[in-house]
């Protein structure tokens, strides 16, 4: 294999053109949640998160788990959880079962923040969306995400 041999080449130039698209989208996520409810984006994937845990056995996630979902390192997840913390958004107590485990609800405030940066997130994204699919480069892309069928 040379550097000239087109699969790698190819590959290469595709990763980038997704790497490129995740972060033109990002950003315009950003810049809406920002400035219409002073939300990070990466706060409102975790309030999302952290908002679909349950009660039940297995509902509360652990920290690491957390931080694969909202892809953050378990540190940068922790000092995010604080700020939104100390916003009120969000809440930490011990686990009744294991005093070493710390679990993390999302409180009334940060339900009705959530509800309130929803349609912006979403149509944040679709607009990010619809405006790369105008490039040829990442359209397909673009009709790749459309087409994703995530389980429920």
């Amino acid at each position: 294999m040379t550097a000239t041999d087109p699969a790698p080449t190819a590959l290469s130039q595709g990763w980038c053109a997704l790497s490129l698209l995740h972060g033109k989208i990002e950003s315009h996520i950003e810049r809406a949640l920002q400035s219409g409810h002073g939300l990070s984006a990466r706060g409102y994937s975790l309030l999302d998160v952290l908002s679909r845990q349950h009660n039940g056995l297995g509902g509360h996630l652990q920290m690491k788990q957390v931080a694969d979902a909202v892809v953050l390192s378990q540190s940068a997840t922790t000092r995010l959880v604080s700020r939104l913390e100390d916003r009120g958004l969000l809440t930490r107590y011990l686990c009744d079962t294991d005093r070493r485990g710390i679990y993390t609800d999302v409180t009334d405030a940060g339900l009705t923040l959530l509800a309130q940066a929803r349609p912006t997130n979403d149509a944040a994204l679709r607009a990010a969306l619809d405006e790369a699919a105008r490039n040829p480069e990442p359209a397909p892309l673009v009709t790749a995400v459309e087409e994703l069928k995530v389980p429920a």
